[in-house]
């Protein structure tokens, strides 16, 4: 499969993430943190942003207030297969909750992709990688992408060629760009001036 460039945008914290709350398809808004990591993410679109490339979008409340702000105000298309995975029963705990209802859970899944993917009652890794391979199979030019960290990972992951464990090892920034290309990341960030 041919995949055309993508920029791939994290959203900004929001009050959960700040809580260590997992989300899955729970909604939970930007702080304030949140919306600042945005108007990064828009500072460094702009350029992109001039050659009108389509821009689509999670369901989730979370993703639509950061594309708000990142893209400037144009147009985005909402697509549900970038919703976040749906993380069953463990939505809207934390860790050590999980780890007291579900006692090794968690310990045995210490990355985030590991830990929702094995929720139970949750959607699972493969229906969730499907649903993303199926998103990108559409692909057919440059394209903006604003939706979530797990998304994310296996998104990149599949765009660069990763198995599953490298996949949870990548990184998960918000404020930044993921730019991917011909099978390659790389990450656009504001430079820090002191």
């Amino acid at each position: 499969m041919t995949i055309p460039k993508i920029w791939f945008l994290r959203h900004g914290q929001t009050e959960w993430n700040a809580q260590g709350r997992i989300q899955g398809q729970l909604e939970s808004d930007l702080t304030r943190l949140g919306r600042e990591q945005a108007r990064q993410q828009a500072r460094l679109m702009a350029s992109v942003l001039e050659a009108s490339p389509p821009c689509f979008v999670s369901p989730m409340r979370r993703a639509r207030q950061t594309a708000k702000i990142a893209l400037s105000g144009r147009p985005f298309a909402v697509d549900t297969r970038l919703a976040e995975v749906q993380a069953g029963l463990i939505q809207g705990m934390t860790r050590p909750e999980v780890e007291t209802r579900w006692p090794g859970l968690s310990t045995n899944n210490p990355t985030g992709l590991d830990l929702f993917c094995e929720a139970p009652e949750g959607e699972g890794f493969a229906a969730f990688e499907a649903r993303i391979q199926s998103f990108l199979a559409e692909l057919r030019e440059p394209t903006v992408i604003v939706a979530h960290g797990l998304l994310g990972q296996v998104l990149r992951g599949l765009v660069c060629g990763l198995d599953r464990a490298a996949m949870a090892a990548l990184p998960n920034e918000q404020g930044c760009i993921y730019v991917l290309e011909d099978g390659r990341e790389t990450v656009l960030k504001e430079t820090v001036t002191v």
